[in-house]
């Protein structure tokens, strides 16, 4: 019996933030705050792509995706994390770790191809701008979608069933304020080293091979951009790179900069550690939808339009 319940653990506490429990009433409120702010314009960015005709196109159905990912990963993690610092709901069942560790990390892989395929998009409208649409054509975004879908799922899912083999006979307090693949790993007294391998090298493969592809086609980009002879013409291309290259720039920089703070950085305080993870997967959904509603003219106008309607209603 003992062991039986080993292998299958009723719940996990989750500490929150340790060494800042008499704050975590106020740093619940920034978080509440950009909770909302991603909820609110990831679901209207959707409802814009959605009934707008004029925004039927590949570039924005690929950008309705990263909404629909920047949605999951935000109603995953934060609602939990609220419910830690300000109600002290700390318990987690395993079942409900299990599936919040799932898309959190399905969803980053997600976003990572989803960059990918809109890398791709930038590439094919810059470089072969008359062949754009026998290019990319439905069927052709449909391949992209499954690949995309097929590929996060298959790499993460592995992860769940990994744990699920692992006994958790000591302590199962995780010093999180969410359930990741490592850290609830390491709470088992078995060898994780499989954990480990798979747990670090298959997705940061997946996510380096995107890294990689990316800068590939933007090298392409910038190739076919500067030799236009017009300056204007170049302004203009580079404009319709602009916020998917800080929505880049926004995802990989804070993950590259965890990994190095994880590795090297063992002089940095625990919480501090715990509040940058937080933000990491807080912040991006909501600058996402705000840098897109800025940088893009069409969802700029049609957001405008839709206020505005509303305003002589």
């Amino acid at each position: 019996m003992y062991n039986l319940s080993c292998y299958n653990p009723g719940s996990f506490i989750l500490v929150g933030i340790p060494g800042l429990e008499k704050f975590h009433i106020w740093i619940g409120i920034p978080f509440c705050v950009i909770f909302v702010l991603a909820i609110t314009g990831n679901g209207t960015l959707l409802y814009l792509i959605a009934v707008e005709d004029s925004l039927h196109e590949p570039m924005f159905f690929f950008l309705s995706m990263l909404a629909t990912t920047d949605l999951i990963l935000s109603v995953a993690t934060v609602p939990k994390l609220l419910s830690n610092l300000w109600l002290g709901s700390q318990e987690i069942t395993f079942t409900g770790c299990l599936t919040q560790m799932f898309f959190l990390h399905f969803s980053f892989v997600v976003d990572s191809a989803i960059l990918l395929a809109m890398a791709l998009d930038r590439y094919v409208a810059i470089c072969f701008p008359l062949r754009y649409t026998t290019i990319l054509t439905p069927q052709v975004i449909i391949k992209l979608v499954v690949s995309v879908v097929v590929r996060s799922f298959s790499v993460i899912l592995p992860d769940v069933f990994l744990l699920k083999q692992l006994p958790f006979c000591g302590t199962r307090i995780i010093p999180h304020t969410y359930c990741e693949h490592i850290g609830v790993a390491r709470l088992s007294s078995a060898d994780i080293s499989i954990n480990i391998w798979y747990g670090f090298s298959v997705p940061l493969m997946t996510v380096i091979s995107d890294v990689i592809f990316i800068a590939v086609s933007y090298v392409f980009i910038f190739h076919a951009v500067f030799q236009l002879s017009s300056l204007g013409a170049r302004q203009k291309a580079l404009g319709t790179c602009g916020s998917h290259i800080c929505v880049i720039l926004m995802f990989y920089t804070p993950a590259f900069f965890s990994n190095l703070v994880h590795h090297f950085g063992h002089g940095v305080p625990r919480n501090v550690l715990i509040l940058f993870a937080n933000l990491y997967v807080a912040i991006p959904p909501a600058l996402n939808p705000v840098v897109y509603g800025v940088k893009t003219k069409q969802i700029q106008d049609k957001f405008v339009l839709l206020f505005t309607l509303k305003k002589t209603q």
